[in-house]
């Protein structure tokens, strides 16, 4: 495992000292963030390095761990993965998932071993007391956002695991300096194959840790930012099963150009104003585009397009169609698990209200930037329901 250093250094100098007229400019704001940060995600990185190493002492057989028929969930952003993720993770007899305190708390063996431990001495001499503490502190922290539902002990997308290493998309939202990053948007086109090499080395031996540590069969993940790196992930695991979700762009690009502006201001205080349109327009047009020639260049019953509307109408039938084309044994409880699914999904409220003409879009505009996929799809040109999916899903519900 390499840590990519030279990034982590030109982001903190860019931050410090050249951050004038870029949406991180150094406001009182972005002041605290980086003072926090300093404080906390170094010595937080060094004692998970620490662990890391300990791993190879303690645990070294979780090298040999085989990743059998890992299921990955692709598309662009704001197309359903979330809720079809943690739709399967309820499945826990049959999936697991990195949640985010695995990939910002536990990321190592030695780590979930600890916090196994811990768990079970709660759970057998303090009645889950420490249990209950944790589960109000995520409500007040992480269950306070309102674009996306987060939570500790919610499965959350693997692209953050790359942060560990300081070499990944996700590094953009604390530090959106692009000139400086790599072109991850591009993944298996625009890097190196060593460096290509050297995250999904990482990326592999974090699932492998993880499968080692919780002794479960089958792992899911669900990764827009994976859309660009496609072939580079059949390369690691040959075995993987893939999902393409495929959302109307019309609903599709002002849902994401609103969470990158969200998930970004946490951190920085741009101008007022929607920003990054240039770099979401490429971003989307290629992350429907490279998955779906992959795909149609190398057929096979172990990967599966899917529209999003179909995902959202007919959920039931179509997870158990593609759990036995994908080979992955077959669950009676399935209709109770995506009920519980639904009802989560229909609870969840965001406070974001936004529209594409108030990013500087015409419907026309975006019919003709992405003609393609509406015709590949047949997707509605006409002018999107408001928050039509959760429509959907209570239709569903009802039946």
């Amino acid at each position: 495992m390499k840590y990519n250093f030279p990034l982590f250094w030109r982001s903190l100098y860019r931050s410090f000292f050249d951050s004038k007229n870029t949406t991180a400019r150094l406001t009182k704001k972005r002041i605290i963030f980086l003072t926090l940060f300093v404080i906390v995600w170094i010595p937080g990185m060094l004692a998970h390095w620490f662990f890391f190493w300990l791993d190879d002492i303690l645990f070294p057989d979780y090298k040999k761990q085989v990743i059998e028929k890992p299921l990955f969930i692709l598309g662009n952003l704001r197309s359903g993965s979330t809720f079809l993720h943690r739709l399967l993770s309820r499945d826990s007899q049959t999936f697991t998932s990195l949640t985010t305190w695995d990939i910002y708390l536990t990321p190592s063996v030695t780590q979930k071993k600890i916090t196994q431990f811990v768990a079970r001495l709660d759970n057998k001499y303090f009645g889950r007391v420490l249990h209950r503490i944790l589960y109000k502190f995520d409500a007040a922290t992480l269950g306070k956002v309102k674009i996306h539902p987060i939570s500790f002990f919610q499965p959350e997308e693997d692209e953050n695991i790359h942060l560990l290493i300081w070499d990944g998309y996700f590094v953009t939202f604390l530090f959106p300096f692009m000139d400086e990053m790599p072109n991850y948007q591009h993944f298996d086109e625009a890097l190196s194959p060593e460096h290509k090499r050297r995250i999904m080395t990482f990326y592999k031996s974090m699932l492998q840790r993880h499968m080692y540590a919780t002794g479960k069969k089958y792992f899911v993940a669900k990764n827009p930012a994976f859309s660009a790196k496609i072939e580079t992930l059949m390369e690691f695991f040959p075995e993987a099963r893939i999902i393409y979700l495929a959302r109307n762009p019309l609903d599709m690009l002002p849902s994401t150009v609103s969470w990158i502006n969200y998930a970004r201001r946490q951190f920085t205080e741009p101008e007022p104003g929607y920003h990054y349109i240039e770099e979401i327009l490429d971003l989307t047009q290629h992350w429907y585009r490279h998955p779906l020639r992959y795909l149609d260049a190398n057929p096979s019953p172990r990967n599966l397009i899917l529209k999003y509307d179909d995902l959202i109408l007919r959920p039931e039938s179509v997870i158990r169609s593609f759990y036995e084309q994908f080979g992955y044994p077959d669950k009676p409880g399935l209709p109770i698990i995506i009920d519980q699914a639904v009802k989560e999904t229909l609870t969840f409220t965001s406070d974001h209200a936004y529209s594409y003409e108030q990013m500087g879009f015409t419907r026309e505009q975006i019919v003709a930037m992405y003609a393609d996929i509406f015709e590949r799809f047949d997707f509605d040109t006409r002018e999107p329901f408001v928050e039509r999916e959760k429509v959907e899903i209570e239709r569903v519900k009802r039946q």
